[in-house]
Parts: C-alpha cells; sequence; structure tokens
C-alpha cells in the first residue's frame, strides 16, 4: 500500500545532479554548419591534418575529377561524401590519407556549354578565332570550377580545396602530352579509317561513355539482293534478303553475313496480296525459323519451300547495281548472326558498324583493289558525300540531330529498283550523345586510335588488352561483381579512339610524314611540346610555329601536324600521372565513382595505365550506384522529383543528407524523397539526444572520478564490453568501407542498448546518488568512454555534429574531433561471458516491461516506479542470474522480486521468452520526495523522514560540502 507523507519543508532538487549542457537540444544546422566550415577555414584544417598524419602509413585516395560544367545534383553531391567518409575514416583508422580534389577541366561538355551562347545569338561557332574560342571555354571552365569548389564544401568535405588538381593547368596538359607520347614512342597509337560514333549536331567522334540510350522510331525494311554466282539450281535465280533499321546505310552495304548454325530455305511465292513487295514466281532465301515473319511483312499470301540452301559461296549484286554500285557483294558467315529477328541475313556496311568493319577487315579477298578499303559515304555534316552515287548530298540526320531525307531517298530508290520486299517502323533504343540528346550515327572516318591487341615491346611484348584484363584480376572490387562488368567491357571493346575533331583539348602533338604516313618518333621533338606546353599550356602547339618543335633534323614543310583533339576520358585516365605519382605514391589504394564508370573513368584509367606501366593504377574499385526518387523513378527536373543538395542544406541542414548516405547500401540504387528526408531527420534527432545526454550528465567531470574496470558494476562492465564489440565492427566496417554497418551498428547501440536500455536505467544512479558513490562514479566513466568513442566513431559521418559535441568539452583553440585516431579499447573491456549473460537478462526484463506497460495502460500505475512486480522464472538458472544484479533497479521499479516454479496462471507472458512470466504488485511505502522511488523505509529518518536511506545519505554528504 503506498501512502504519502505531508509535503517536505525542504526542496531537494538543489543536491540533485540534474542533466546540465550548453549542448543545446535543437541543432540549427542551416545557420550551425557553416559557421563550422568557416571554423576549419580559419584554423587551416586540412594543413594541420596533414601535420598531425604525419609519419603515419599512406592511404592513397584518388578523386575522379567532375566536369567543371554547372551546379552540383545529388548524384555528384552524395559521390563526393561517400569520398569524404573514406578519407576521413581512414585518416581515423591511422593513415595517413591526403585528399587533392580534381576537376575535368576540357571535352565537349565545356565546350558545348560555350557554343550554346554562340547558337543562342545565331553565330557560327567556327568563324571564331581558336585561341580567343579557347579562352572562352577556359574562363567558363575556371567559373564553374569555383562554384563547385564551394558547393562541394558546404557537403563538409574535406581535402586539399586551395590547390586542386585541374587538367587546364599547363603542368596537367605538359603530363598528359608526355602520357600520350609514350604510346606514340610503343607503337600502340596508330592512325586508321574505321566506323566510330560520330555526333553530327556536335561534329565529333564520341567514345562509348559519352554515349547513352534512349527510345527512338526507325524505318525497317526488308531487301532483296540479286544472286549472282556460286549457286546452282533455282538457288542461282533467288534473292538474298536482309531486314534493317538504318535504310540509309545500303548505299555502304559491301557484303551480307550469314551462320552456319542456322538452315536456310528457298521459298517460291505462289500468290501475293496488294501492296506486296514480292512478285508470283520469285524466289527468296531465309532464315527457315524467320521465314514466317518476313512473309507477313511481305504480304505474301502463299509460297512454297522448294529446297534448302546452304549460303556458302554465294556473291550477290547490290539493289543499286547498274547506278554506281556495280560491285559483288560476297556472304561470309558471321558469328554475330541470330535468328532472333530479322532474315537470318546480316546486312553488312563495313564504314558504319563494328562488327561488320571487323568481318570486313577478315576477308581482304573482298576488298577493291583501287580506292579505300573501307568506302567513305558519309560526311561529317551527316550528309552523303559528292561521290556517293544517287544519293550525294542527302542528309542522314539534320545539324539539330532530327533524321535527314536519306533513309527517304533510299527507301524510294529500292522501290524503283524492285528491290524493297517489305517495310515497317520498329521503336527500339537507340544511342546517343549524352550531351546533345541528339542521335548518332557509325561513319568511317580516319581518328587515331591506340591497338588493344598489339603486343608492345617495352611492356614485355604483351598486348594492352592482356594487361588489361590481367590488372583486373589483380584489383579488389567493391562490390565484387564490378570485376565481371568492367571485364567484360575491356575483353569486347574494340581500340581505343582517341581523337575528337574539337576546339578545347589538349591536342594529339605527333607529326606525320607526308610522304609515306609514318608518325614521326623522336624523344627530343617530343620533350620540345612536353616542356612548351609545360610553360605556356597547350595552346602553344597551335601558335607555335612547328618547325620551332621539329628543331633542325626536319623540315616543317614534310610533316602533318595533327590538331585533333585528345579524348576528355584519355586525358581523366592520366590524372594518376600527374595527381598520385607525382606528389603521394602510386598506385592508389582506391578509386571510387558510379556504376557507370566502368565503362569510363575507371576503364579509361586501366587502359592508359596499362599501356604505359603494365599495371592498373589502383588496387581497389569501389562504385555506388544512382539516386532514385522514393518510388525508384529517376530523378528529373521535368517530373518535379529531384532533391537538390542546396535545398536540403538550406532546409535541414547536409548533415541529413550525410546520415542518409551512411545508412543507405549504396552499392545499389538509393531512393530519396522528402518522406526518406524525414526519416533520416528524426534519426539525427535521436543521435543528438543521445550526445547530449553523455554531456549533460559529464557535467565537472573529474579524472579523479575515474573507476577501474574490475571495480565497475556488471551493468556498466557490459557497456564497455558492447563498445569493445563495436570497436571490431567500426573498425572492419570503415576499413571495408561498409559505412551502412558502421553507421546502423553505431546508431542502433545508441538507440537501443543506451539511449532506451543503460540511459533509462542510469537516470535514478547519475540524478541522485552521491558523488562517492561508486556506482555513479562508474556510470560517469561509462559515460566518458561513450563520449570519446561515440564522438570518433561517428565524426566520418557526422561531421558538423561532432565536432560541435567534442568542442562542447574540448575548447582549445585548434581542438578538433577530426584530428583524432579511433580511441583503443583496452583488452579486459571484452566479455563474452558477461554479454551472454545480459542477452538473457535484458530478455527477462522485456517481460516485466511487458507488464509494467500493461499496467499502465490500464491505468493501474502512472510510472513504473509505482509498480514491486514479481518476475516468476521456470529455470532456476535464471534466477541465479541475478545474484548481485537488483531486478527493481534494471526495471526501474520500486521494487522487485524473483520466484522460481510456477508462475499463476494469470501471469504476464511474452511468447518470445519461455520460461518467464511477471505478476504484478503494487509497491509498498511512501515516495521518497527526491527520487521518487516508493519505499516502506521512507519516514523512517527523523532527520529527513521525506527521503529514502539512499537520498539520506546523499543529501548529508552534499550539506557537507557545502
Amino acid at each position: 500500500m503506498t501512502t504519502d507523507t505531508a509535503a517536505p519543508a525542504r526542496d531537494y532538487k538543489d543536491t540533485l545532479f540534474l542533466p546540465d549542457t550548453d549542448f543545446p537540444m535543437k541543432a540549427g544546422l542551416p545557420k550551425a554548419e557553416p559557421e563550422w566550415l568557416a571554423w576549419w577555414d580559419k584554423i587551416g584544417f586540412y594543413k594541420r591534418l596533414r601535420e598531425t598524419a604525419k609519419g603515419r602509413p599512406k592511404f592513397i585516395f584518388h578523386d575522379g575529377p567532375p566536369y567543371a560544367n554547372g551546379h552540383i545534383h545529388l548524384g555528384t553531391g552524395m559521390n563526393k561524401i561517400l569520398k569524404d567518409f573514406v578519407v576521413r575514416s581512414q585518416g581515423m583508422l591511422g593513415k595517413d590519407t591526403p585528399y587533392i580534389h580534381g576537376w575535368d577541366c576540357h571535352g565537349l561538355p565545356i565546350e558545348w556549354k560555350v557554343e550554346e551562347k554562340y547558337r543562342a545569338a545565331g553565330q557560327d561557332k567556327d568563324k571564331v578565332p581558336l585561341i580567343e574560342f579557347r579562352k572562352e571555354c577556359r574562363d567558363f571552365a575556371n567559373h564553374w570550377l569555383n562554384v563547385q569548389r564551394s558547393e562541394f564544401k558546404r557537403l563538409g568535405s574535406t581535402g586539399e580545396w586551395d590547390n586542386p588538381y585541374v587538367t587546364m593547368a599547363p603542368q596537367s596538359e605538359a603530363i598528359i602530352v608526355r602520357e600520350i607520347q609514350k604510346f606514340v614512342m610503343n607503337g600502340a597509337l596508330y592512325r586508321g579509317s574505321k566506323p566510330v560514333m560520330w555526333s553530327v549536331v556536335e561534329k565529333t567522334a564520341l567514345a562509348e561513355a559519352e554515349v547513352e540510350y534512349h527510345e527512338k522510331l526507325s524505318p525497317t525494311i526488308f531487301v532483296k539482293f540479286p544472286v549472282k554466282s556460286g549457286a546452282i539450281g533455282d538457288a542461282a535465280k533467288a534473292k538474298v534478303v536482309i531486314w534493317t533499321t538504318t535504310p540509309w546505310t545500303i548505299p555502304g552495304n559491301r557484303a551480307i553475313c550469314y551462320s552456319p548454325k542456322i538452315s536456310y530455305g528457298l521459298f517460291r511465292v505462289t500468290a501475293v496480296g496488294e501492296g506486296s513487295g514480292a512478285s508470283v514466281g520469285e524466289l527468296l532465301l531465309l532464315a527457315d525459323t524467320l521465314a514466317e515473319t518476313a512473309r507477313n511483312a511481305a504480304k505474301i499470301e502463299a509460297w512454297e519451300r522448294v529446297a534448302d540452301v546452304d549460303p556458302k559461296g554465294l556473291v550477290c549484286a547490290h539493289p543499286f547495281h547498274g547506278q554506281g554500285y556495280d560491285f559483288p557483294v560476297p556472304l561470309f558467315a558471321g558469328e554475330h548472326v541470330t535468328d532472333d529477328t530479322g532474315t537470318g541475313f546480316v546486312h553488312t556496311a563495313p564504314g558504319h558498324g563494328e562488327e561488320d568493319f571487323d568481318i570486313w577487315m577478315q576477308h581482304p579477298e573482298a576488298h577493291p583493289k583501287d580506292g579505300p578499303k573501307i568506302p567513305f559515304t558519309v560526311s561529317e555534316d551527316g550528309s552523303f558525300y559528292p561521290h556517293v552515287p544517287i544519293f550525294a548530298g542527302k542528309k542522314v540526320l539534320t545539324a539539330d540531330g532530327k533524321d535527314g531525307d536519306a533513309n527517304g531517298a533510299v527507301i524510294g530508290e529500292l522501290v524503283k529498283a524492285g528491290a524493297l520486299l517489305a517495310k515497317g517502323k520498329l521503336r527500339h533504343d537507340y544511342p546517343h550523345s549524352w550531351r546533345s540528346k541528339a542521335p548518332v550515327i557509325f561513319r568511317n572516318t580516319p581518328q587515331w586510335f591506340i591497338a588493344m591487341d598489339k603486343p608492345i615491346a617495352d611492356l614485355g611484348g604483351k598486348t594492352l588488352r592482356e594487361m588489361a584484363l590481367k590488372a583486373i584480376d589483380d584489383t579488389h572490387f567493391v562490390p565484387a561483381q564490378g570485376r565481371n562488368r568492367l571485364r567484360a567491357m575491356v575483353e569486347g571493346r574494340p581500340d581505343w579512339v582517341i581523337s575528337r575533331q574539337r576546339a578545347w583539348g589538349v591536342p594529339i602533338p605527333i607529326f606525320v610524314r607526308k610522304a609515306d604516313g609514318e608518325i614521326l618518333r623522336d624523344d627530343a621533338v617530343n620533350a620540345r611540346v612536353a616542356t612548351a606546353v609545360e610553360k605556356g599550356g597547350t595552346d602553344v602547339w597551335f601558335t607555335t610555329d612547328p618547325q620551332e618543335f621539329l628543331g633542325n633534323n626536319y623540315r616543317a614543310a614534310d610533316y602533318e601536324k595533327i590538331d585533333d583533339i585528345i579524348d576528355v576520358w584519355f586525358e581523366s585516365g592520366s590524372t594518376h600521372a600527374f595527381v598520385i605519382e607525382k606528389e603521394h605514391g602510386w598506385p592508389a589504394d582506391l578509386y571510387l565513382e558510379g556504376s557507370d564508370q566502368h565503362r569510363g573513368w575507371f576503364q579509361s584509367s586501366l587502359l592508359e595505365a596499362c599501356g604505359t606501366r603494365g599495371r592498373a593504377p589502383f588496387k581497389t574499385v569501389l562504385t555506388h550506384g544512382f539516386v532514385l526518387d522514393e518510388k525508384g523513378y529517376k530523378q528529373s527536373k521535368s517530373l518535379g522529383n529531384t532533391v537538390e543538395p542546396q535545398k536540403v542544406a538550406d532546409q535541414n541542414g547536409i548533415e541529413i543528407l550525410r546520415i542518409w548516405a551512411a545508412s543507405s547500401d549504396f552499392t545499389e540504387d538509393l531512393r530519396l524523397g522528402p518522406e526518406i528526408l524525414k526519416a533520416n531527420v528524426e534519426s539525427y534527432r535521436k543521435l543528438r539526444n543521445t550526445m547530449r545526454y553523455i554531456l549533460a550528465n559529464l557535467k565537472d567531470w573529474k579524472n579523479s572520478e575515474r573507476v577501474a574496470v574490475k571495480d565497475m558494476p556488471e551493468l556498466e562492465r557490459w557497456v564497455l564490453h558492447r563498445l569493445s564489440e563495436l570497436d571490431s565492427t567500426v573498425r572492419a566496417g570503415y576499413a571495408a568501407f561498409d559505412f551502412n554497418r558502421v553507421f546502423t551498428s553505431v546508431f542502433n547501440f545508441a538507440t537501443s542498448d543506451l539511449s532506451a536500455f543503460y540511459f533509462d536505467i542510469r537516470k535514478d544512479t547519475l540524478y541522485c546518488d552521491a558523488t562517492s558513490s561508486v556506482r555513479r562514479r562508474a556510470a560517469r566513466t561509462v559515460l566518458d568512454h561513450l563520449f570519446n568513442h561515440l564522438t570518433a566513431w561517428l565524426a566520418p559521418v557526422m561531421v558538423f555534429t561532432m565536432e560541435e559535441v567534442w568542442r562542447t568539452r574540448h575548447k582549445g583553440e585548434f581542438d578538433s574531433v577530426h584530428l583524432r585516431t579511433f580511441p583503443p579499447v583496452p583488452a579486459d573491456w571484452a566479455n563474452k561471458d558477461l554479454a551472454a549473460k545480459w542477452d538473457r537478462v535484458r530478455d527477462l526484463r522485456r517481460v516485466v516491461t511487458g507488464a509494467l506497460e500493461l499496467a499502465r495502460r490500464d491505468k493501474v500505475i502512472g510510472a513504473s516506479l509505482e509498480a514491486a512486480p514479481t518476475l516468476n522464472v521456470a529455470d532456476a538458472k535464471d534466477a541465479d542470474l541475478f545474484k548481485g544484479l537488483d531486478l527493481a533497479e534494471i526495471s526501474i521499479t520500486s521494487g522487485a522480486t524473483i520466484a522460481t516454479g510456477q508462475a499463476p496462471a494469470a501471469a504476464f507472458k511474452l511468447e518470445d521468452v519461455a520460461g518467464a512470466a511477471v505478476t504484478f504488485a503494487k509497491a509498498p511505502g511512501a515516495k521518497c520526495a527526491r527520487c521518487w522511488r516508493i519505499l516502506p523505509e521512507v519516514g523512517k529518518s527523523k532527520a529527513h523522514p521525506h527521503l529514502c536511506l539512499r537520498c539520506e545519505a546523499a543529501v548529508g554528504e552534499h550539506d557537507a560540502k557545502s
């Protein structure tokens, strides 16, 4: 029975140790974060970090350069945040982790933006003087570099911001020049004629990494090629039928491919419908599995299969035979031919496709004796060259990327020639320039290539492909599937097209002898070029008299100076040479970018380094996914579902975005939207409250209070064991770049083990025990350990908040949590037996708290301190667990009893905790005016009749010190 005595004459509040801290409950991140950034700048944080880490083992991280051509977006923001996690966590693991930020300042993305100004004004960019145009590109890149630097810094990212690496800096350009010269000297660089992806809008070749696929509606045609030789009987009168979605490539046709694995039949047409492109009696050669598709498309009402036909050795005539296309069209076996779609025969135009080119080059006997081996049919503006019969001047694509009149013209001529069997339309994925968003075409052009399969004597006679594949096998990938993806790309890729017909970038600095097309390979000439670039930038290549580079041994009149621009991927792929190799050590421990960079920066860096050094420039490659909206859709301004880092910073604080990145599995595609942001705001609030509790209960902490582990209560030793476990998890997680595992583990510990369990139990001790109490001193000792470990473990993620927490206690001029390493954990903290015991204690406690919650719900009690439950355990071993423990303290009740044996039938149970039940009872006695526990001993003291004995002693100690 609970009884209350009259109100005490004394207010005991001044004898309590209530939480007290300057650390505010509300973070005010949008205002506070810029203030921390300013403070870090003021103290020269990055320089101090480098000085602090001097002499430690190096961890070399190389930053993949973003394009300096616009505001950052969520994807680039997340990328920079993840990189910051890496650098900060590796530093706190005890490494020296220099971080040089960089920018890609050359290439089409920037040139395209500058050109937009001219297009908007109706001006022709090609009429602008080259050096003037390049200066505009340089100024544009420099402007956006500064904008992005400010935006990236706002993300809380550390590193060398004042002296970043920049690909347009003369020193960088000089090293890029030296890198391409290495390929000149080892023989891997050559000029060839191959079909490459070409942007008519941008008038340049494109790499695979500069292309994206979008849906496009294309015309489809079935075309008849009459057999001219190689057949007997009815097959000699047949017509081979091909199918294509690019009618404009028919003028470039030089062969037809078939598969020996496919069965082909000869079909005689016996009846046709209106509008059919077939004639009664006509003989058509098709794959058996695709014949019906062709028959329906051609409106053939009836036919008969006449015979099996082996296409080997057949030679056809071009559909436009007699009109300037009077060459044989041989049939070749090809591995790429399938019977999935089409007719089983593949129209082969070697100037308009990689497979077409490869198979044509495998058959030199079919090449013309005079003229180019590969036909040049389409010019850089997307129109047919003047020498192309019938179609000269017809446009495949217009200057703005729209379909021209070439497809229609070809189809019309096929109809006139009686060669069109059928036509239709198909909606399919088609390559587009990632910058202009316009469709691209494959066209045969003279370009500069780096050979993938030519042995390089300087590197042991191995080919670039062989070295790259071995390097991939020697590299660690996170996630592991990245290896297979990159390997597949390298295995199947063609020679590297490194030339671009643009203005802004590093030129391919070579001379070609006019007499025989040989590249000039001369170390002295190369050195003069590189030295000039280092002094004056790459503009010197366009402004200097070539004779100055050639010296006295060569005549400029005998040589062609190449003005093509180097592929920007080669530039960024060379950055390892002037960032880490020159300054910090090579190769890098880690490259980190989005998964699209398997075909971009990862691959270009791999190929560049393997071709010049014989190995990859990285030891580990880590890839992250793309950011989608909450429903899993791609974020797009047109859909209105974008989340911009700048807005998050202004509304919630960047810390929220960092928590989101850390709590997500970034190796897969991530989702973010308003509701997910709200959830992360709540996570932040919980962690902030955890740290505030620690700070508030460490007021006036003195090291003399510290209690040795052996003298601590079990509960404190259990917390230290959990810290020991977490230390292993955190270190292993950060070492493996598993930020999700680290953050989730620490978050769960802070919210579940601490806030919902340990802190809840120890409030009474911390507030009410006397200062001399070993239990209170032990709890504060543990809080100090928690402070030291949690601030360190969370610092790489919550950069602003952990700095605020740290400096609440450490206010020295240069004190920063980010200059620390993870604190060591003493060996005697680990106690697996104790942990196993407390796993069961916590389960049994859950039964007690469940019973209390029921009593609260039924309004039997208002607070748990009004209760004195009985825990009934079936196994005496469970009762033994509580020897030396106070169940009432652990359950936050005023009293508690443990009973062994059969529990009453009405006792409260939890299904997942076997052998335990709780019977509820109210606590007997009176309520202590200081700690609020209800105990029979309250009222027994004459000096303090309103206090329990524990509080009476604490007040006495307090009064004696006052």
